[in-house]
């Protein structure tokens, strides 16, 4: 009898113990045949009362908690404070003396210990923009950590410490975490005095997106799929482990969903199988690639959609548009067509489908199932790259050496974010994709998200276009450079000093 049946049999076995038909602490006699219990595994296990139940729990929360780790963080500030009796003695006409402090701001979170070379997983937004991390261990051990790299788009990052010995927890299918399923969720809520936590639940829905993971100007533009859980998840717990009945992870705990800032028993966890795919990215090419269609968004075929196209209980997305020379066109697919599958798996949502597609590598080839014109076709699409995540080479200067001259990153202004920006489709340039504060571009207006039309008056198509520009101006050694910007559907101009 596999493991699946065991489980059931088991779960029923508790439920008639808690529907009075026998003590919690004796056996359940279901005629039932004998279980062999030779492995002591509790994901082995047979289960027949509601203490043997209890005892699995118990095993697996002992056998995953030393595998969580917390962590803590320390940003140091500069503020600039004046002395109060300044306000008393110094003449009106004077500026006021103020010098400068620095302010240490504390962070906590979680994270969990996936290898035994030292590979922690966590969220971004626990180390983002910090200057010291450490994580300490279920002895109480205090390390420093390593940043390995960091995925803000999915909210994954990847520490590593230099300890021997480490306990780490298994990867489990994160995909066979049905709704329904129990699970534990383990991490450092509220407090470090409260660290490994364990609370219990079940997975309440999967493939949630709600729009969480926001740039600095608050749009969301992140990959969430999201899987929901009403276990106890609370501020300090991301980062933390979702764990499942096999005491397997299949989710770090990211997020919460609550009108009191605590836990009301709705709580987000990132799958497993996509933060993995990212870690592996991080560590291995220090960066992350993903799959790329070269399509637009064109709605979602919802049972009113279905309706207005007299397609009856359709569901999936359109394509709005389709990229010249992307994957897409290459492929054959169309505007106006309908996607309702992917790999064979109905499609629901674009946030959802594009997330999926992300989650793939460039090169790997994905079937989709479309509707055109009232027939049903399949067209398999060899993903690119997306052009965000193309490395420019130039013949001289690498980019990264220009982006640390000028003081800010650019990125291809794809037909999605096009759409995302309220912008034409006649537009062309490139966006403003991270800017240092401490530039001389940032102190002169420039901002994350401008888009960039043109370099001294010379429209620029793509990023290939702005660096050749920038790097002809390094070349001159000139010492200032002229910018087009497109920013609220006006076009501006900025000159900033190299």
């Amino acid at each position: 009898m596999n493991k699946a049946v065991r489980n059931i049999f088991g779960v029923a076995a508790a439920m008639l113990v808690l529907l009075g038909f026998n003590a919690a602490t004796e056996s359940v006699n279901l005629s039932l045949p004998i279980f062999e219990t030779e492995v002591t595994p509790a994901e082995e296990r047979a289960i027949v009362s509601l203490k043997d139940f209890n005892d699995a729990i118990v095993d697996i929360a002992e056998k995953t908690n030393p595998a969580v780790v917390t962590i803590t963080t320390e940003r140091i500030q500069e503020v600039q404070y004046m002395n109060p009796m300044d306000y008393f003695f110094r003449s009106p006409f004077s500026q006021p003396d103020t010098e400068t402090r620095q302010r240490i701001q504390r962070g906590l979170g979680s994270g969990v210990i996936v290898s035994e070379e030292g590979y922690v997983l966590t969220n971004h937004h626990v180390i983002d923009n910090v200057d010291e991390i450490k994580v300490r261990l279920i002895t109480g051990d205090e390390v420093i950590a390593e940043l390995v790299g960091t995925d803000p788009q999915t909210d994954i990052a990847v520490l590593q410490i230099d300890v021997e010995n480490l306990p780490t927890v298994e990867f489990g299918n994160s995909d066979d975490a049905k709704v329904g399923s129990f699970v534990l969720a383990i991490g450092s809520p509220l407090d470090e005095n409260l660290a490994h936590t364990v609370s219990f639940g079940i997975v309440s829905a999967r493939g949630r997106s709600i729009g969480i993971i926001r740039n600095e100007r608050g749009q969301a533009y992140g990959f969430e799929d999201f899987i929901q859980t009403d276990a106890a998840i609370n501020p300090g717990n991301s980062g933390g482990a979702l764990i499942d009945m096999n005491g397997e992870l299949i989710g770090i705990n990211s997020a919460i969903a609550s009108r009191s800032g605590g836990n009301d028993g709705i709580g987000f966890a990132i799958p497993t199988n996509l933060a993995k795919r990212i870690m592996d990215d991080l560590i291995d090419d220090g960066t992350v690639s993903r799959g790329y269609l070269g399509m637009s968004f064109g709605g979602e075929v919802d049972r009113t959609m279905a309706l207005a196209l007299d397609l009856e209980d359709t569901r999936g997305i359109l394509v709005g548009s389709v990229e010249e020379d992307g994957p897409s066109k290459k492929a054959g697919l169309k505007e106006d067509d309908i996607i309702v599958a992917l790999n064979g798996e109905e499609v629901g949502n674009w946030d959802a489908f594009r997330t999926k597609i992300a989650a793939f590598k460039p090169g790997e080839v994905v079937e989709l199932q479309i509707l055109r014109d009232g027939d049903s076709k399949t067209i398999n699409v060899e993903l690119g790259v997306r052009p965000d995540e193309i490395l420019v080479a130039t013949n001289s200067t690498p980019k990264r050496d220009i982006d640390e001259t000028i003081g800010f990153q650019v990125r291809e202004l794809t037909s999605e974010l096009k759409n995302e920006l309220d912008l034409g489709n006649d537009v062309e340039g490139v966006i403003v994709n991270s800017i240092e504060e401490a530039s001389n571009a940032f102190e002169r207006g420039l901002r994350e998200e401008d888009v960039i039309i043109a370099v001294k008056r010379k429209p620029v198509e793509d990023a290939e276009d702005f660096y050749q520009e920038i790097e002809r101006s390094i070349e001159n050694e000139d010492k200032a450079i002229l910018l087009t910007i497109e920013r609220n559907n006006s076009k501006q101009f900025i000159a900033f000093e190299i």
